[in-house]
């Protein structure tokens, strides 16, 4: 399987050399001058290239740029930069003259129509790719205050961020009524988020490494294998556009007594050429544990984080450039009793040590503006030390765990390697371009994960071979058609998987977009993250195990959407509506099945009958006279399986998916009437939802029997105001902002207490009213 992986992507490597670039035009001094100005102030370092060629340049730190030697004829040259709308314009060239381009350039503060890579993997403008793709940017996340990634992912629609543990507060992301196992979370386009690191992974990853979230909801995204049934969420890190650096310190207060201490810094360089640059950030957080209900038992863990990552690019020539990326992550997390001493003293608690190194290389070679080669290789390694255990009653009993008591060990190892060609075909079939897309990769992912006290042991290789092929097809200025098919041939499923896939375009005018998406994926029968964490439930632990005869899960996807976007001189407004309907065939599903030799719950994930999730997501969006922008979303589905699954023993089965609302939602409304002045209000809606709750009799903190809880429905309010001064003495600026998150205190109040609680009786926001406040000095 390695030999032909290789094989193939150095037969697409030679392939793409071997191509011929087009006969070299004659030149004549024909020259371009200009400058790009926004609001009065010269710009520096913004794009500037010649359409349908290989010319291009960028500004100099005055806002200036000159392009000389150029082809004679009429062609458009365009200004672009992130942040900013894109400007066109015609000019025409001819032999010994200069020409004088000026642009002004308009910001782009709501981003209607940014860049993408995600629905096709190539770069497609947001109204011209057949798929949806959402953005969640930088500046977005400044807004709502989030400090990691999973902080920030509910502000998107059709997600929802869940917190699974009382304990350690591992979480998992929802996408359309889905649960994490069907998300696939890239870096970077890349596959490294493991199973193990899906555990604890978004709250590690801090925001000041990311450029933009992009976001594929639905079967859509099959082209990424395994897992993509759901959607795709795809972590794009910074990469240096000028020479800057920026310091945040944001500390909180949580609840009463609680501290979270937070301090980043980012430092991006350029050459004097801007052929290579690197961006890179650290980060350190502090956070106590935080006990909701005085029982001594933390609801929110202490966390103390140190990562660090840089992000990096070199443009060998006009035609070949490098980018590599690699980060470094320590975390240390403790939940339980807040006792002083090691883990095991405590009458119950979880405690992880993690060390998990990331990076990944990439190598693009464009011969021609219609051919590009991309190889890439990416990896992940996480040592992780951990403990999970419930001190015993009897004095024998606690002896014999003291001598031995329950630590862990885990190591998990991830790496992919891949090739990918795309070519542009113009006039294809006698109408419009098509760019065809071939690819192939190998993944491969080594997980071991023991804690000999429980005989509990997860070791597992997984190996998948994928190739794809995507023809995306602009028939006309109004049509696109995007078909593809992925192959994949995993170690655990017998046979080969094919994945097609079809979505349509139709723009009947510049302000809409119209889409219709039919899509099959599929999972395989291997352990993912939540089968790795082992749980506390009627006062013992609870394990997942896998059932022998597991087969692979099966997908169907469609979805229909409308997209709006109409601006003005001074205001832009729009909306999307979309209906999803997925059905799953041998769905997996867990169901309680006894216990061990030592009175351990168990559960097994098994496949059941058929499930399905259908629903609809409405966004709206708006920006008024450049000072007021309003951005909201809200999902409305339904989830269930064919048949009842046995969640307890003790109660009969349920067809609803459990910990699934059948209505969420955000808004983010963001007031600037100055540079200098900001002010955000933020809110998230969680919906009532089922969630099972074990009961241990007659235990004073805990319920007696199982219960499948109808939980309230919530909403959690944030607020944020920042204020900017200028030091123009050193060319920097120096922001002061503060706010309060959960203003209301919308939290959960009804936890279990002592060391026999049910830590997966957890629900709603994260955390409890927590007020915050910063300083951050940028240039």
């Amino acid at each position: 399987m390695k030999f032909s992986t290789f094989t193939v992507i150095f037969s697409l490597f030679f392939l793409c050399f071997s191509i011929n670039t087009f006969a070299q035009e004659e030149h004549s001094d024909a020259v371009i001058i200009g400058h790009v100005v926004s609001k009065g102030q010269h710009i520096p370092f913004v794009n500037i290239y010649i359409e349908d060629t290989n010319y291009g340049t960028t500004t100099d730190v005055t806002g200036h740029y000159m392009m000389v030697d150029l082809p004679v004829g009429e062609f458009t040259i365009v200004a672009k930069m992130i942040g900013y709308k894109e400007s066109k314009k015609q000019v025409v060239l001819k032999a010994g003259e200069t020409v004088e381009v000026k642009f002004d350039l308009e910001e782009d503060i709501i981003h209607m129509d940014e860049v993408v890579i995600t629905g096709t993997k190539t770069f497609k403008r947001q109204t011209e790719s057949a798929v949806i793709v959402n953005v969640l940017d930088a500046k977005t996340i400044e807004k709502v205050a989030a400090q990691t990634i999973s902080e920030s992912l509910s502000f998107q629609p059709g997600l929802r961020m869940e917190t699974d543990c009382q304990t350690c507060n591992y979480t998992q992301l929802r996408m359309n009524g889905l649960g994490g196992a069907y998300s696939q979370i890239l870096i970077n386009g890349r596959s490294v988020f493991s199973p193990l690191t899906g555990l604890y992974g978004l709250e590690q990853l801090p925001t000041e490494m990311v450029e933009r979230i992009e976001v594929v909801r639905g079967g859509a995204s099959a082209l990424y294998g395994s897992s993509a049934i759901g959607g795709t969420v795809n972590i794009i890190t910074k990469l240096p556009q000028r020479n800057s650096y920026e310091v945040t310190s944001n500390n909180s207060i949580i609840g009463s007594d609680a501290l979270d201490y937070n301090v980043s810094a980012t430092l991006t360089a350029l050459s004097q050429k801007r052929n290579a640059g690197m961006s890179m950030y650290a980060f350190h957080r502090q956070r106590d544990a935080f006990d909701a209900n005085g029982d001594n038992f933390s609801e929110l863990p202490e966390i103390k984080n140190n990562s660090f990552g840089i992000n990096s690019f070199f443009q060998i020539d006009e035609d070949q450039k490098i980018e590599a990326n690699f980060s470094s992550t320590y975390e240390y997390r403790y939940g339980g009793e807040m006792i002083d001493g090691p883990a095991y003293q405590a009458k119950q608690s979880e405690e992880r040590t993690h060390n998990v190194l990331m990076g990944g290389i990439d190598y693009t070679y464009n011969p021609t503006m219609r051919t590009s080669l991309v190889l890439y290789s990416a990896g992940q390694y996480t040592q992780r030390d951990h403990f999970t255990g419930i001190a015993p009653d009897g004095d024998q009993e606690l002896q014999d765990y003291n001598n031995a008591p329950p630590y862990g060990d885990s190591k998990n190892s991830t790496y992919q390697l891949g090739a990918q060609l795309n070519h542009a075909i113009n006039d294809f079939i006698g109408a419009g371009t098509n760019i065809l897309t071939f690819g192939t990769e190998f993944i491969y992912d080594d997980v071991f994960d023991e804690i000999t006290t429980y005989d509990y042991l997860i070791d597992q290789q997984t190996k998948n071979f994928g190739a794809f092929i995507q023809s995306d097809w602009s028939i006309s200025q109004k049509t696109t058609l995007l078909a593809g098919v992925r192959a994949d041939k995993h170690n655990f499923v017998d046979k080969l998987v094919l994945n097609p896939r079809i979505s349509l375009l139709l723009k009947p005018d510049s302000y809409t977009q119209m889409r219709l998406s039919w899509s099959t994926g599929f999972r395989a029968p291997q352990a993912f993250d939540a089968d790795m964490h082992i749980a506390f439930a009627g006062g013992g632990i609870q394990t997942i195990e896998l059932a022998d005869d597991l087969e692979e899960e099966r997908s169907q996807s469609i979805s229909a959407s409308l997209n709006w976007d109409k601006p003005s001189e001074k205001h832009i407004v729009g909306f999307t509506l979309e209906g999803f309907y997925t059905q799953l065939k041998d769905a997996f599903v867990l169901e309680e099945v006894g216990t061990d030799d030592a009175g351990n719950s168990l559960m097994e994930k098994s496949n059941g009958g058929k499930s399905q999730v259908y629903g609809a997501t409405f966004e709206a969006r708006a920006k008024f006279n450049r000072t007021l922008q309003i951005e909201g979303g809200i999902t409305v589905q339904r989830s269930e399986y064919g048949d009842a699954v046995s969640w307890s023993e003790e109660l009969p089965g349920e067809k609803k998916y459990l910990r699934t609302p059948e209505t969420y939602g955000y808004y983010t409304l963001t007031w600037t009437p100055t540079n200098r002045f900001s002010a955000s209000l933020s809110g998230v809606y969680t919906g009532t939802m089922l969630v099972p709750h074990y009961g241990l009799a007659d235990d004073a903190g805990t319920i007696d029997q199982d219960v499948l809880f109808d939980s309230p429905s919530f909403m959690e309010t944030n607020v944020k105001v920042g204020y900017t001064f200028e030091l123009k003495r050193i060319d920097s600026s120096i922001e002061i902002f503060g706010g309060v998150s959960n203003l209301f205190d919308n939290y959960q109040d009804d936890f279990d207490k002592g060391k026999n609680r049910d830590s997966g009786y957890v629900y709603g926001p994260a955390k409890p009213r927590s007020v915050f406040f910063g300083i951050k000095l940028f240039n």
